[in-house]
């Protein structure tokens, strides 16, 4: 923190000499979380369009002020380095074409030191990954396992799914509770009598027990925990929701769908932390977008605009933010995974004929929602340093 100390004095004074201190959303709409988690040695990035919200973003210009990193046309990025650990003011500015300040977000940049989260093997920790088809891919949850080893850090994961869970073959080491289309409220309510194995549109929530036939089913972490992880409470649990809680949302409805989903996110948020007290809770901000409409068509035909998807998806960040920001004193993080991803070169995409009578061929992306390998490894990146900046376990 002391090393970090002279660059945030510099920043304070030249924010004070612009006369521009308070953060403005303005009609962009611009967010930006409390902290930007980084690792030193792990690429850092901030995708400027998925902090703000405007039908076209190149109407507006960022302006990026802080002592590190380099602004870059569509991002701000940075690799740390050892003797960067601790924290970095960051502010972000959008200007338009008077160069006038019509939005403004201040964060934290904090830095983890890479020999931090217990890497000497002594208390191997261990996480719990819940999320909808982005986890059930196991490309994130892949990339920071990889990164642990690469550490040293005996990390375990926790989980009942994986690759090759689908067709009941035995799991290997990437584990999590990933399933292709669920909300928030189907973890904290969805039973079907099977939670283990096989087509995941068979099973139940994973954490839904009931203990006769006429008992209504419950929330019991602590049995899925002797069940699956030797009866102990993971260190580190992270929570990727909200995709689809809001996917079909209007502007009218979309209220009412962050309203259910906040409250089936407190359930699942004090059961993991009545079955483990001393459980770290990251709880990552929805990802963005594919970066065109030509994603969407590809996805969802005429089903869905990106537009509207890019709204929905806005307005839960805005919310979950002035929601869940600030509890850090019980154990729960924002982890702003979402700045890491790149909405153009993280997604898939297809070269293809312009149309039916050319020869000229156009690239376009191929997906609405799910990243290639290199976005979710993105995302990987991100939470991997959220982990590596928690406090280590207790021997």
């Amino acid at each position: 923190m002391t090393r970090a100390l002279p660059a945030l004095l510099l920043l304070l004074a030249a924010l004070s000499l612009r006369g521009e201190d308070a953060d403005s959303p303005g009609e962009a709409r611009l967010i930006l979380p409390p902290v930007v988690h980084a690792l030193a040695g792990l690429e850092a990035n901030v995708y400027f369009d998925n902090a703000f919200l405007l039908l076209d973003s190149r109407s507006v210009v960022p302006d990026v002020v802080c002592a590190k990193g380099s602004q870059q046309g569509e991002r701000w990025t940075w690799t740390p380095k050892p003797e960067d650990v601790g924290d970095h003011a960051f502010r972000m500015e959008l200007r338009d074409e008077r160069n006038a300040v019509v939005a403004s977000a201040s964060s934290v940049v904090r830095v983890h030191p890479r020999d931090s989260g217990n890497a000497d093997g002594k208390t191997p920790p261990s996480l719990l990954i819940i999320g909808d088809s982005l986890t059930a891919a196991s490309v994130y949850p892949t990339r920071i396992l990889e990164l642990a080893k690469a550490d040293g850090l005996p990390l375990t994961l926790v989980g009942t799914r994986g690759p090759g869970a689908e067709e009941g073959k035995p799991l290997g080491e990437v584990r999590h509770e990933g399933y292709g289309g669920w909300t928030a409220e189907r973890f904290a309510t969805h039973f079907t009598g099977k939670a283990r194995g096989g087509p995941a549109k068979e099973c139940g929530s994973p954490f839904l027990y009931r203990d006769g036939e006429a008992d209504e089913p419950k929330l019991d972490l602590a049995r899925y925990y002797e069940e699956c992880n030797d009866g102990a409470a993971p260190d580190f649990v992270t929570l990727l929701l909200g995709c689809n809680d809001t996917f079909s949302a209007t502007d009218e409805t979309i209220e009412e769908r962050i309203d259910r989903f906040v409250q089936h996110t407190e359930t699942l948020l004090a059961e993991i932390r009545r079955a483990g007290p001393a459980t770290r809770v990251g709880l990552l901000l929805p990802m963005p977008p594919a970066a065109s409409q030509d994603a969407f068509g590809a996805s969802y035909g005429s089903g869905q605009t990106r537009w509207q998807y890019l709204r929905n998806r806005h307005r839960l960040v805005e919310r979950m933010t002035e929601i869940f920001a600030g509890r850090g004193d019980a154990g729960i993080d924002l982890v702003a995974a979402h700045l890491n991803l790149d909405p153009v070169h993280g997604f898939p995409s297809t070269t293809v004929a312009a149309h039916a009578h050319t020869e000229a061929e156009v690239v376009r992306q191929s997906n609405g929602v799910h990243p290639a390998p290199a976005g979710y490894r993105q995302i990987g990146d991100a939470i991997y340093a959220w982990l590596r900046g928690c406090p280590s376990p207790e021997p």
